[in-house]
């Protein structure tokens, strides 16, 4: 199986059902991504953005604990390559992001990784990487009990 396998598969969308089997996926999608390249990663409050990020940070080798950067916006790590890792959250879209100083952070090779990318449509051009990140519960008539809820993952 070669590495771009992963980007084709996602084209019509992978599925998890648990944390460990996101993180599985990131570490996996680690091994394919390209050096020098931005990951955008769309989807609502807690649809494992964050857990992907975290299995992609090991698939490169990252040993530090990886958390959201929430408030201090973005987190710096090492492994293989450099890994930037920018939740955008509480920036608004007509903010400038120039005072981020990103570009001064990001040493080939890197990859950088953002979530909530549509508060930043500055840093998403043309080669970025696009994932949307869902839910999808077992029975959409609304009894979900007992039923794990499917994580939803598809290249956009």
């Amino acid at each position: 199986m070669t590495e771009n396998t992963i980007f084709h598969e996602l084209e019509s969308g992978l599925s998890t059902h648990s944390a460990e089997d996101t993180m599985a996926l990131g570490e996996r999608l680690a091994r394919a991504l390209p050096e020098n390249c931005a990951l955008a990663l769309y989807g609502d409050l807690g649809v494992g953005k964050t857990t992907l990020v975290k299995g992609i940070a090991k698939g490169m080798g990252v040993e530090q604990t990886v958390t959201s950067p929430t408030f201090n916006l973005f987190s710096i790590y090492q492994g293989r390559r450099q890994f930037l890792h920018l939740d955008a959250y509480r920036l608004k879209p007509t903010q400038s992001i120039e005072s981020l100083m990103i570009d001064d952070f990001l040493e080939p090779p890197y990859c950088l990784l953002i979530e909530w990318p549509d508060h930043v449509p500055a840093l998403i051009d043309s080669d970025t990487v696009k994932l949307k990140l869902s839910i999808v519960h077992p029975n959409p008539s609304g009894d979900n009990s007992g039923e794990p809820a499917e994580h939803r993952i598809q290249r956009i």
